[in-house]
Order: C-alpha cells, then structure tokens, then sequence
C-alpha cells in the first residue's frame, strides 16, 4: 500500500495497516511477540492486538516504536514547525550585513587600540624592541 492511500482509508484500516507494518517489522527483525512486547514494557496481549489491528494508547504506541528503534521517524510524522513567513522577516531585518564603523567613543575607551600596546601602522617600519 502506497503511503498515500492511507489518507483515504477508513481509520480502522489505518490501525490495521500500522499493526500489519509493526508485524513485518518484527519479524524482519527476528524478534518474537513476547521477547519485543518485554522489550516494550507491554502485556504480549496489548501487542497482539496492536498488531491485529486494535486500538492502543498512545503511550503503549511510544512503546512498542521505542523497542523497534522506530521513534527517530517521528520527525517526518510530525515535523517541526518552520517559522512563520513574518517571524523570517523580523529575524532577517536583525542580521548584520556590514560592518559598521567604529566610534569615536569606542577609541576614546580604547576599545580598539592595537594588542600588545604597540603603536604600530602599516607603512611605518617597525621599532626594535
């Protein structure tokens, strides 16, 4: 079943669809009913109806994902929210794009006199020390 045919299924068909998946993926990794639902911290019964296609909480969902090292997919489920249209506006108008240059009371505090205390400009050679 192609990913997209699942928008147009009936939820119970969606329920039954995630349990045949689950299924399939542990037995692809040769786990059985009760070594993943005791890797899960499930009842072997809330796994058997998961995958027979029955409803489950939430938590034990998170669960079962958790034991299949499933939950990195999460993130193409429900990815993170890009920020608004607005909100990229405000944070670009924030963005230096040049230099500004400096202040005269920036010098006066000797915020950019030379490192080393030398003295030194470019063209002037160079004092022994």
């Amino acid at each position: 079943m192609a990913n997209s045919e699942l928008s147009v299924r009936s939820d119970l068909a969606v329920l039954a669809e995630f349990g045949r998946r689950a299924e399939r993926t542990r037995v692809a990794r040769n786990l059985s009913q009760l070594e993943l639902a005791e890797r899960a911290g499930v009842g072997k019964r809330t796994l058997e109806r998961f995958e027979a296609g029955e409803s489950t909480t939430t938590l034990n969902l998170v669960r079962i994902l958790r034991a299949l090292d499933l939950l990195d997919a999460l993130p193409q489920i429900f990815p993170d929210s890009a920020p608004s249209p607005m909100a990229q506006l405000r944070d670009a108008k924030r963005e230096r794009r040049r230099a500004s240059p400096r202040q005269a009371g920036a010098q006066a505090r000797g915020l950019d006199a030379p490192r080393g205390g030398h003295d030194f400009q470019w063209g002037q050679p160079e004092s022994p020390s």
